[in-house]
């Protein structure tokens, strides 16, 4: 494969961020819009309008309401378009084991229709966000890229590693260039799902007792969402090759049972009663990777690096995440550096 021989500059470009009103999506589109103008993709199952309506009115703002089940949605959007972020996928790994098709249309067969509509609109490049769930129960920690075989045991993982491989091997076959990040638990403001919001929801119920989902030793690395913006745009501008891989994630991690004392404690709550299911084998469910750090090395060695570690990705998650979840509407500062 062709080496790329100049850095990119993320200045000045069309871009399309699929997914742009979810989670990560909106933080990154705060992020893009500064220098480039910014066209948001998202039938808004899953993401919010309102994280992206204080960029209503910016002549370099487009929202676009369309699925990427629907081409002439793709086409659409993909109008003057110099890079595509894809991120919009269904990010339920535990709806996989109730619903087996979900994962294959809103993962592998969206992107499959992004990449031919790439390719015939004559748009090279695309940002995808993957996940640390392609390596399955890996046996060397922290997990570098090119550890092997990949084995998921979800049908999220499956699919993100499906959507990978078609990427690759687009890149290869139709001269586009390619970059697939490889996601620990990102967290922060904004959060819809996860083990934090779904704590916090839950104490909000009862006060006094919290479920935790398996045995509490589950333990990962999370990376709060504005080091992971940055990772993303950094990892693009310094590709070396046409398709590359990079893990994000922070250099620690920390366990469930850690985290629900953190979130009682932003909570400001006391004599709470942790309740432990014991899920499968310890798992919070079915498919769950129990135990999960990345090495980032490949990134680091480019130049990032996380500003901050596990535990004080959640501890600021939650402070966040409480905040929106008794009303106050998150107001984004125009860098998400910045927050």
């Amino acid at each position: 494969m062709d080496h790329i021989q100049e850095e990119i500059a993320m200045r000045g470009k069309r871009i399309l961020v699929t997914g742009g009103a979810g989670f990560i999506g909106s933080h990154l589109v705060d992020y893009l819009i500064q220098e480039n103008e910014v066209v948001v993709l998202d039938n808004l199952s899953g993401g919010k309008y309102e994280f992206l309506k204080h960029h209503e009115g910016k002549e370099n703002f487009t929202f676009v309401l369309g699925d990427l089940l629907r081409t002439e949605d793709i086409e659409t959007a993909l109008e003057g378009v110099d890079v595509v972020f894809h991120l919009a996928a269904n990010p339920d790994v535990r709806r996989g084991a109730e619903d087996t098709r979900v994962h294959l249309e809103q993962n592998l067969i969206a992107t499959y229709n992004l990449l031919e509509a790439m390719r015939r609109k004559d748009v090279r490049d695309i940002v995808f966000t993957s996940t640390s769930t392609v390596y399955g129960e890996a046996e060397v920690i922290p997990t570098p890229e090119d550890y092997g075989p990949l084995i998921p045991i979800s049908l999220y993982g499956a699919s993100k590693l499906g959507a990978e491989a078609y990427i690759s091997a687009y890149t290869h076959l139709f001269g586009m260039r390619g970059v697939s990040y490889r996601f620990a638990n990102i967290v922060g403001p904004r959060g819809t799902h996860g083990v934090i919001y779904d704590f916090i929801r839950k104490l909000k119920a009862n006060p006094r007792e919290l479920e935790i989902l398996g045995d509490g030793t589950q333990t990962k690395s999370y990376l709060y969402v504005t080091d992971c913006v940055e990772a993303m745009v950094f990892g693009y501008e310094h590709m070396k090759r046409d398709y590359e891989v990079f893990n994000i994630g922070s250099e620690d991690w920390v366990n469930v049972k850690r985290i629900a004392e953190i979130v009682v404690e932003e909570m400001g709550l006391s004599d709470v009663k942790f309740r432990f299911t014991g899920g499968v084998d310890g798992r919070g469910w079915k498919g769950d990777v129990k135990v999960m750090r990345l090495s980032i090395e490949k990134l680091k060695a480019l130049g990032w690096k996380p500003r901050h570690g596990s535990e004080e990705s959640v501890r600021l998650t939650a402070r966040a995440l409480i905040r929106e979840m008794a009303g106050e509407r998150y107001q984004s500062s125009n860098s998400p550096m910045a927050l």
